[in-house]
């Protein structure tokens, strides 16, 4: 009789709690299969006292992670950028799941019109003597351990793949003049732990895919319990999953989710970020915002402090 009075209270607690399980699961694998086959176009805003004041405005596409993307999909990013009228293109590396056929993404993305030209770093997927013979076969011109003057105030890096080769962020930015806003290029944000980055303003970066599996978009149980293959793709849990981040110097990192994928996504989409910098004034750090957000404001710096859980420390 005891047995038989405890089993309605435990279907009570039981079949909502599957029921809420149930719902979990739909909702995840209905996103998988509508938004996260479908490209997002991220407008994000930097807002920096060293952006040159004849570049405020300068309109950069950023793609990573290609990773054999269907042609289709290659092919409305091709049409939708060219729409948007961009004046660089960077791209982040992880052209191809093979590394011997970075061509056929390359071919693609050199069909997008820019102002200043097309560059790109490698990727752990990549073979660099390989992806850079087809680069230039393309006019997308490498970065390896380099960068240049690509505006007058506006210097442009590239590094190295952390995982493949010896990433060298000195040496990529050892061209810049005093007082160059810098950008820097590394497919993997974990060398923003490894090394310094105090003579970089903004650094992007890839290779994490969003976290590729995500619950409802805000963690992903890959970088917490498949150690030791997480430590493969960060060594840093969900601090570079996706969006803004800061090194230990406190300089903002970007990540992007990438366009292309090798394992499905769940509440990761595909991803081309649209980077917009704009010239501060001059108060303090650089500050961060979301197009459509009030920048430069208070508010956009607290809420970067809380998102990286670090703080944007005053630079000269």
């Amino acid at each position: 009789m005891k047995q038989e009075q405890k089993n309605p209270g435990f279907k009570r607690v039981a079949l909502p709690v599957l029921a809420v399980g149930a719902l979990g699961v739909l909702v995840h694998v209905t996103h998988a299969l509508t938004l996260d086959l479908m490209v997002e176009y991220k407008e994000v805003a930097f807002c920096s006292a060293k952006v040159p004041a004849k570049m405020s405005g300068y309109r950069i596409a950023f793609i990573s992670d290609t990773h054999d993307a269907p042609e289709k999909r290659l092919s409305e990013v091709v049409k939708k950028l060219n729409d948007k009228s961009v004046d660089l293109l960077i791209l982040g590396g992880d052209f191809s799941t093979n590394v011997d056929a970075p061509r056929p993404p390359l071919a693609a993305l050199s069909q997008i019109k820019t102002t200043d030209g097309i560059f790109g770093v490698e990727g752990n997927h990549d073979n660099h003597e390989t992806l850079f013979a087809a680069m230039e076969e393309f006019a997308i011109q490498p970065l390896d351990n380099d960068g240049l003057q690509l505006r007058d105030g506006f210097y442009l890096a590239g590094v190295a793949d952390l995982f493949n080769r010896s990433a060298n962020i000195a040496a990529a930015i050892e061209g810049a003049a005093p007082g160059d806003f810098v950008l820097l290029i590394s497919h993997s944000p974990d060398v923003a732990m490894k090394q310094d980055t105090a003579g970089v303003d903004l650094i992007v970066s890839g290779h994490t895919h969003g976290g590729q599996m995500n619950l409802f978009g805000a963690w992903s149980p890959i970088f917490t319990f498949t150690k030791p293959f997480n430590n493969a793709i960060t060594k840093y849990g969900q601090r570079f999953r996706s969006g803004w981040a800061l090194s230990p110097a406190g300089i903002p990192l970007y990540v992007s989710n990438g366009l292309g994928e090798f394992a499905p996504r769940i509440f990761a989409r595909p991803q081309v970020t649209l980077l917009t910098l704009v010239q501060g004034d001059g108060a303090g750090a650089p500050i961060l915002a979301e197009i459509g957000a009030p920048a430069p404001s208070p508010w956009t710096t607290s809420v970067i402090k809380k998102r990286t859980g670090g703080s944007l420390a005053g630079r000269g």
